[in-house]
């Protein structure tokens, strides 16, 4: 019973992420767009705890963090440059 009911939480998952995909596709604003990259990443991040659970092992633990924290930086990079309009100043001397 718990393998059907996290099979079709992957199916919901897979879903919110397709849903999302659109609205960093046809999103009206750039912030939306961010927002939905954002939560393209915490659904990537469930699903692999979710298969994690079905396969029963914990290998892909270490894939969990690592994607956390590019999904991290990559929303904080993309709010900076929103905001800014660069992500990395370089200051000049003169």
């Amino acid at each position: 019973m718990i393998t059907l009911i996290l099979k079709v939480a992957l199916v919901f998952f897979a879903l919110t992420i397709v849903i999302s995909f659109y609205r960093v596709v046809k999103g009206p604003s750039m912030p939306d767009r961010i927002v939905a990259l954002d939560t393209i990443g915490v659904n990537l991040l469930s699903m692999v705890a979710i298969v994690s659970i079905v396969f029963e092992t914990k290998a892909y633990l270490e894939v969990i963090l690592i994607l956390g924290i590019l999904s991290f930086i990559g929303t904080i990079a993309f709010s900076k440059f929103l905001e800014r309009g660069v992500i990395i100043e370089h200051k000049s001397d003169r």
